[in-house]
C-alpha cells in the first residue's frame, strides 16, 4: 500500500451519491409539503404537487452531484495530510527578517 492520498479516497462515489440523494429527498419533500401534497385538496392538485416535487428532487440531485464533484477537484490530495499551523485565507508573510526591515526603513 502507498501512503499517498488519492483523489478517489477523499470521497468515494457511494458517499457522493448518498449525499446527493439525501439532498434531493429533502428538496422533494419540502416542495411536496409546501405545495400541499398531504392536505385535503383535489386529486389533480396532489398529483401536480408530487410531479413538481419529483422535478425539484431531480434537479437537486444533479446539481449536488456537479457541485460536490467540482469542489472535490479543487482539493489537492497531497495537501490533505499536511497539518495547517497558520490561517488559511491570509497571505503568507515573508520569512526573511532582513527584507521586512529594509522595506520599513525605505518608506520612512
Amino acid at each position: 500500500m502507498t501512503d499517498k492520498t488519492r483523489r478517489r479516497d477523499l470521497m468515494r462515489p457511494a458517499q457522493l451519491l448518498g449525499i446527493a440523494f439525501v439532498a434531493a429527498a429533502f428538496g422533494g419533500l419540502v416542495t411536496a409539503m409546501a405545495m400541499g401534497a398531504w392536505q385535503a385538496i383535489p386529486g389533480e392538485d396532489v398529483a401536480r404537487a408530487w410531479a413538481v416535487a419529483g422535478i425539484v428532487a431531480g434537479i437537486t440531485f444533479i446539481a449536488m452531484l456537479l457541485i460536490l464533484s467540482l469542489l472535490l477537484l479543487a482539493i489537492d490530495p497531497a495537501e490533505v495530510q499536511k497539518p495547517v499551523d497558520r490561517p488559511v485565507l491570509l497571505r503568507e508573510e515573508p520569512r526573511d527578517a532582513d527584507t521586512t526591515d529594509d522595506t520599513a526603513g525605505s518608506d520612512a
